[in-house]
């Protein structure tokens, strides 16, 4: 190993340590290989990390590059390639969603994720699925695009819901001029690029111009949106400037670590995600107590790692990125500012000092560490684990942070209930809970049922401007899955996974068939497996709280027909006893005396009501 050492090039490049499998232990970069490969070499290594590592070290490799920044990508695609055991990994996203605007005369505006086929125009990458959402119908607020399909927008003879809700002006039936939508389509561009000024000086000019024309209902609308702009304007002021800026935080405890990402977009903050980077041993986070510390890692060694794998990606190439902004200082942040300015082809800056101008951004990113890490180590976020099995199972684009489910409960048709649980990465969040009676439909369809609930419960969180979920779970197949596509086409929600559960031929838990909308083949878990766990959770608590309240239901609906069979009992006198006593069951609990206490109630009546209830 000594004479392996000394004819060590001192050229840039990258070295890996293998153990005496030969198996790849840690790929690292260096200026001056000879340097630093010796530096690891010595015989009082006061750092545990480094000693750990060279317990197990056979013997070493080295890759020279023409120069450092080639050693600084090449350690990157390594180590995403081989997942070293000593090296922090990130585990990333498959592809990052984008808004994008299409070229039709009447262009749409939708969430998208995936390969950029259709032309147009992509704004993005937004940091998550409901990031992407929030901006979309902020701007359907504001500036009324289509969202719409073209097949669900050639086939229209009279506007949808989002014309219903003033979120769009209806193109599609020619409630609005060519001119008139373009003149939205460059204010929704001009805003999506932070020309803010531009949006505002548009506005006010449609403002005057519908004044004049005593149009004082679309006058007030500008109005509105001119107020708008100018409230976001001053929270843009107040994080600073109109740049595109990365803000990273981090936080460790018990040798896990979170790195928190805060997204500034053109002076706006857009959002925030949050990573925990770790080893390839701990790959999965089921591990996530059994870190020792002798793999603790600095601050300041997990930035310098980390950076280079988040950066020096493909799906990152088209970002346009001003700064990044470090909550810690770090020894490589020239080296890997030049990397990266080389990578994107532009004058990128990375800070790590905590300058007054920067100090708010780092503050807000290191708190979302903090709380993502403190989150994320609970037994409770034991379900996150499973979320992220869920996702890899499934092989999702993106986690699936929230969840809603649906079910449909009725007896033979009648008092039809139908349920919405919603998951989250903390379990159920039981306030979020809904239940729905269904009205107006063929006893027993179950297809009608769930169109009906849909379009209720998705409607709602539109009008409202509420989070849409990541994934809509459906107790049923193929033809369940269908009638939900079909209502979340209609009103136009994207960006959100669809999936079946149907029971086995057996009909036992463990044995559904999982179906994804847009998927030809279905997916059959083993009873074992945690992601059948989870599902199985889902569906079981939505099923439970349809049934609840179908049974209150139909018990409500036979107390209620009941009393219509009691002679003495018109429509006047149920209306009496209902209000005196506040409710049927109220009612079936009252005794004789109490039942005698309403106006005009004999004692003879009030012995046969009380009978009668009590025998239902």
């Amino acid at each position: 190993m000594k004479n392996k050492l000394q004819k060590v090039s001192q050229k840039p490049g990258i070295y890996r340590f293998l153990d005496s499998q030969h198996k790849v232990l840690y790929i690292g970069k260096a200026k001056n290989l000879k340097k630093r490969v010796s530096q690891y070499f010595r015989k009082n290594l006061t750092d545990k990390k480094t000693a750990a590592l060279m317990a197990h070290v056979a013997d070493f490799e080295i890759t020279i590059t023409e120069n450092e920044n080639q050693a600084l990508l090449l350690e990157s695609n390594l180590i995403k390639e081989l997942h070293p055991k000593y090296n922090i990994l990130l585990r990333d996203d498959k592809s990052y969603p984008y808004l994008f605007l299409s070229e039709h005369t009447f262009p749409r505006l939708d969430y998208h994720r995936g390969a950029k086929k259709e032309k147009g125009r992509y704004f993005g990458p937004y940091p998550n699925a409901g990031s992407v959402r929030d901006n979309l119908a902020f701007i359907q607020k504001l500036f009324k695009l289509r969202q719409c399909r073209d097949s669900f927008f050639n086939h229209r003879s009279r506007p949808c819901l989002q014309y219903q809700i003033n979120r769009c002006t209806a193109p599609c039936v020619n409630y609005v001029s060519i001119d008139a939508y373009q003149a939205q389509v460059k204010n929704a561009i001009d805003f999506l690029e932070g020309k803010n000024n531009e949006v505002m000086q548009s506005v006010e000019k449609q403002m005057e111009a519908a004044s004049e024309k005593l149009d004082y209902e679309n006058a007030a609308h500008w109005r509105d949106v001119l107020i708008r702009l100018r409230k976001l304007q001053a929270q843009q002021f107040v994080t600073g400037g109109k740049g595109n800026s990365d803000v990273f935080g981090v936080a460790e405890n018990r040798g896990q670590t979170a790195v928190a990402i805060v997204y500034i977009r053109h002076g706006q903050l857009i959002g925030h995600k949050t990573f925990f980077p770790t080893f390839a041993h701990t790959h999965t986070h089921t591990h996530t107590h059994t870190h020792t510390h002798t793999h603790t890692h600095t601050h300041t060694d997990t930035l310098s790692a980390f950076i280079p794998q988040y950066y020096l990606n493909p799906i990152r190439e088209s970002e346009k990125i001003d700064r990044i902004v470090l909550s810690h200082v770090i020894e490589d942040r020239q080296w890997i500012q030049n990397a990266l300015q080389e990578f994107f082809h532009s004058d990128i800056k990375m800070v790590d000092q905590k300058t007054p101008a920067f100090r708010e951004w780092i503050s807000i990113a290191v708190s979302n560490a903090e709380e993502a890490l403190k989150h994320y180590q609970t037994e409770k976020n034991n379900i996150l684990i499973k979320l992220e099995l869920l996702q890899k199972k499934l092989n999702l684009a993106n986690l699936p942070e929230k969840i809603e489910c649906f079910d449909i409960s009725h007896t033979m048709g009648e008092a039809t209930k139908a349920s919405c649980v919603v998951f989250g990465v903390e379990g159920p969040i039981k306030k979020a809970y809904r239940q729905f009676n269904i009205e107006n439909i063929t006893p027993g369809d179950d297809y009608a049922a769930m169109q009906q609930v849909l379009t209720r419960r998705y409607t709602q969180l539109k009008i409202n401007n509420q989070l849409l979920p990541d994934l809509i779970i459906i107790d049923g197949g193929k033809g369940q899955l269908k009638i939900a596509a079909t209502v979340l086409e209609s009103l136009q929600v994207s960006g959100v996974m669809l999936m079946g559960m149907a029971k086995g031929p057996e009909r036992k838990p463990g044995h559904e068939k999982i179906f994804i909308f847009g998927r030809e083949s279905d997916i059959i878990l083993q009873p074992d497996d945690p992601v059948s766990h989870l599902l199985q959770w889902i569906r079981d608590e939505a099923h439970r709280f349809a049934i609840t309240a179908h049974r209150k239901k139909r018990g409500k609906n036979r107390l209620q027909s009941i009393l219509d069979t009691i002679t003495g009992v018109g429509k006047k006198r149920k209306m009496d006893l209902l209000k005196h006593f506040g409710g049927l069951q109220e009612l079936k609990n009252a005794s004789t005396e109490e039942i005698t206490q309403v106006k005009g109630m004999s004692r003879a009546l009030a012995r046969q009501i009380y009978a009668v209830l009590h025998k239902v």
